[in-house]
């Protein structure tokens, strides 16, 4: 018998989970945020997701994201974000996805970040597929440059270069804009178990920006095409605040844009 599709959930651009209960798990900001996206065929992303999701995709079509921002002071519980560990670069190549229960999310295929400790702690704890790169987020004036360059475990020769001019403010979100960003939650296997980590944030403050330079291969060091053509998105925010419950009688992880 073959099942139904799932019927995904709304797109709000606000989170329609409540705050975690007695308090969150994980606290972290999300600062000066690039979101590049290419569509790709759904057929293509479908073996790439995690075990129980699908392709998410809008009028038929699925997109790939690298998103480029800076971690700021995650903390565990309510302690005080970490300074130096907490904070570093970080720059994602992600997939959108919608499980059974309709639930929408991320699906990520690398995150490259500046900090070895958070790296290994990462993917020898929860098997996310973080690398260690050399990086860097630059300002000068309204432009924003974001460089990176991996180290381990590789593959070497993977970087990325992004320089932004950031524009006016989004007043309205297209539909395109809210389905690539009003993402509540995020898809990944926790040994071989299927895992939804929710998580709770204001509404993006987004600004449309011009994208003066990408020079990348992270998108296809991710199992991906590389992406022919300008991004069909180039968006700005300057950030957020995020909280992470864990899941009732599941696993944690580490939650990221």
């Amino acid at each position: 018998m073959t099942l139904a599709p799932p019927v995904p959930e709304p797109i709000t651009p606000d989170s329609p989970h409540a705050p975690p209960g007695p308090g969150p798990l994980l606290t972290q900001s999300w600062l000066d945020l690039a979101f590049l996206h290419w569509p790709v065929d759904p057929g293509v992303v479908a073996p790439l997701l995690p075990s129980g999701t699908v392709p998410d995709t809008l009028d038929g079509v699925t997109y790939v994201g690298l998103v480029a921002f800076r971690m700021h002071r995650v903390g565990w519980f309510r302690l005080p974000g970490v300074p130096y560990l907490g904070s570093f670069p970080e720059t994602n190549v992600r997939l959108y996805s919608v499980d059974a229960r309709g639930r929408r999310g991320v699906v990520f295929r690398s995150l490259d970040a500046s900090r070895l400790v958070p790296v290994a702690f990462g993917r020898a704890l929860f098997r996310l597929p973080y690398v260690w790169s050399r990086m860097a987020v630059r300002h000068d004036g309204a432009t924003v440059t974001y460089s990176s360059s991996r180290r381990l475990p590789g593959p070497r020769g993977a970087h990325s270069r992004i320089v932004l001019r950031v524009g006016e403010r989004v007043e309205t979100p297209t539909e395109l804009e809210h389905f690539l960003t009003a993402r509540w939650g995020m898809h990944t296997a926790f040994f071989g178990r299927p895992l939804y980590l929710p998580n709770t944030h204001p509404r993006w403050p987004l600004h449309r920006a011009e994208l003066l330079a990408c020079e990348e291969n992270l998108v296809a060091a991710a199992g991906l095409p590389h992406p022919t053509g300008a991004p069909v998105s180039v968006l700005y925010s300057p950030g957020v605040p995020v909280e992470f419950g864990l899941p009732p009688h599941r696993p944690g992880g580490i939650p990221t844009p």
